[in-house]
């Protein structure tokens, strides 16, 4: 850790047996420095609520949150000096680096599915599987561990809280006329919150790491276990853009749909996420120790999270491959041939195919002549080179 740490690998606040290799601390950080901005918006309106804390601990008596902290504490093995010693290093390294006060307990629970979860509004817990600590490598596990730091940091629990009450809630009131609609809205506008946190989460777990590859290994074997021999970063990337660009209409409701119940993003696109922000200037910027403090927070505006947070979206739609998306962005720009697009029906608003190597001529299922080009039209050219190593 660089002038935080002594010659014995032992730093001087408490945290010891840090890994020796250099990392760099981020003293004082706020959540904001690497939440998504859709994530951030409601974070800070969530904390600008007075009262909101009180309010919510009191909600989270109705959750058996105090009974799943007995019974791991009573079923599961705590992560100490004498108990997983390494996840305790890294837990403890994860919370230095992201300069959080107070340590979290920590549990492995016997489960063959990996996962990792971080619960609780008073005093955040932390639980992994021992799927996921068998699947993973030391650095992968260290990026986990610190994506679960940053849901701690971040107070991501309390949404968790409020999706579990309304997902039970919806359930005990089915049988009210139109009840259970309402609620469900609520809760499916909450998942697309709670997987913007995983984004969120997958960032504080590159800072905590600073192993960009070892994050994408991990998100890898999520998807393909443990078989690193048999897959490729670069490969496993094409497939989410893949995911993104390719189909028609059709294709972008079935996403939708699939997308939907869902509190995480797929493994493909959390992967493509992260790198595309691990390029960003932001990153940078992050990196070199220009980020926002905690002790700001306070100050945050809320029409300001909210103003970045449309103008993320607004951007996804202006930039995304998705046929849907690139039909909402048309629309928006008075797009000169849609009624040949509906004319032709699902085919016509499918993404062109890739060009092919040599010289090309435009590949869209339209008229392909000067005149009825347009670069909404055109396979993009500006896509950043994927990473070529795992």
């Amino acid at each position: 850790m660089g002038d935080h740490m002594s010659d014995d690998g032992r730093e001087h606040n408490g945290h010891e047996r840090v890994p020796s290799r250099q990392r760099r601390r981020f003293p004082g950080i706020s959540s904001r420095a690497y939440e998504h901005p859709a994530d951030r918006s409601a974070l800070v309106a969530l904390r600008k609520l007075t009262g909101f804390d009180t309010v919510f601990k009191a909600l989270s008596g109705l959750l058996p949150e105090r009974s799943l902290r007995l019974l791991f504490l009573s079923d599961s093995v705590r992560v100490s000096d004498q108990q997983f010693a390494h996840l305790n290093d890294m837990l403890r390294d994860a919370c230095y680096i992201l300069d959080l006060e107070k340590v979290p307990p920590m549990y492995v629970n016997q489960d063959p599915q990996p996962n990792a979860m971080c619960i609780g509004l008073d005093e955040p817990i932390i639980v992994v599987t021992t799927g996921l600590v068998e699947l993973l490598d030391e650095e992968e596990m260290r990026a986990v561990v610190g994506h679960e730091v940053g849901h701690a940091l971040s107070g991501h629990a309390v949404y968790r809280t409020i999706l579990l009450f309304l997902t039970t809630l919806a359930v005990r009131v089915a049988w009210i006329p139109l009840g259970n609609l309402a609620i469900m809205a609520i809760v499916t506008a909450l998942r697309e919150w709670f997987r913007k946190s995983e984004l969120s989460a997958d960032r504080a777990g590159l800072l905590a790491g600073q192993d960009l590859k070892a994050s994408m290994r991990g998100l890898m074997k999520l998807a393909g276990g443990n078989h690193l021999h048999e897959m490729n970063v670069d490969a496993f990337l094409e497939q989410a853009d893949e995911y993104e660009a390719g189909g028609d209409l059709r294709d972008s409701v079935l996403k939708i749909l699939n997308v939907l119940p869902r509190t995480h993003p797929f493994a493909t696109v959390r992967a493509a996420e992260l790198k595309k922000w691990a390029a960003s200037r932001d990153y940078q910027r992050l990196m070199d120790g220009h980020y926002p403090r905690r002790e700001e927070d306070k100050d945050a505006s809320v029409g300001d999270s909210f103003r970045e947070s449309a103008a993320h979206y607004a951007n996804h739609v202006k930039t995304s491959k998705d046929p849907l998306m690139k039909l909402v962005s048309d629309l928006a720009g008075g797009a000169g041939d849609l009624g040949g697009r509906v004319r032709r029906g699902f085919n016509g608003f499918a993404s062109p195919p890739p060009p092919k190597d040599g010289p090309t001529r435009s590949t869209s299922t339209e008229d392909s002549s000067p005149k009825d080009s347009s670069p909404e039209d055109r396979p993009p050219t500006d896509t950043p080179p994927a990473d070529g190593t795992d």
